[in-house]
């Protein structure tokens, strides 16, 4: 599908006030202490300003796999990301699909809360790179 300048510009600004809601949500999440769910609500967060800055780039990628291996070609390795930024991408993927799926698992406020401000920082940094 191809997608006009504006069509392009209007998915890009929706994915980031997408991820804007739901860092909101994780807010909100946490107050009540469902850790699983913020977890996945971090995760989703970042997902929702990574799509928007492969977009920007005219960059796609059809899975979350995808979407995190194209940030770690073209932004990691880049230099324009950390490998500490990349990690931390690494670490809500797998902290959601834990949560998420897996039995006899519970996050804890522990595991949660010094995540926020971190992925507050990265949702950040990734909408500047965002042209």
């Amino acid at each position: 599908m191809t997608l006009t300048p504006e069509d392009r510009q209007a998915i890009i600004d929706y994915r980031i006030e997408r991820s804007h809601a739901t860092m909101k949500e994780v807010e909100f999440i946490v107050t009540g202490k469902f850790w699983n769910l913020a977890a996945n609500r971090l995760y989703y967060s970042v997902f929702y300003i990574c799509e928007a800055l492969l977009l920007s780039c005219k960059l796609a990628a059809s899975s979350h796999t995808g979407v995190s291996r194209m940030m770690h070609l073209h932004f990691i390795r880049s230099g324009k990301l950390t490998e500490e930024e990349g990690a931390l991408l690494g670490k809500l993927f797998r902290m959601r699909q834990t949560g998420d799926y897996d039995d006899l698992w519970d996050w804890t406020e522990r595991d949660i809360l010094p995540l926020v401000p971190e992925t507050k920082q990265l949702i950040a940094k990734i909408e500047s790179l965002i042209s």
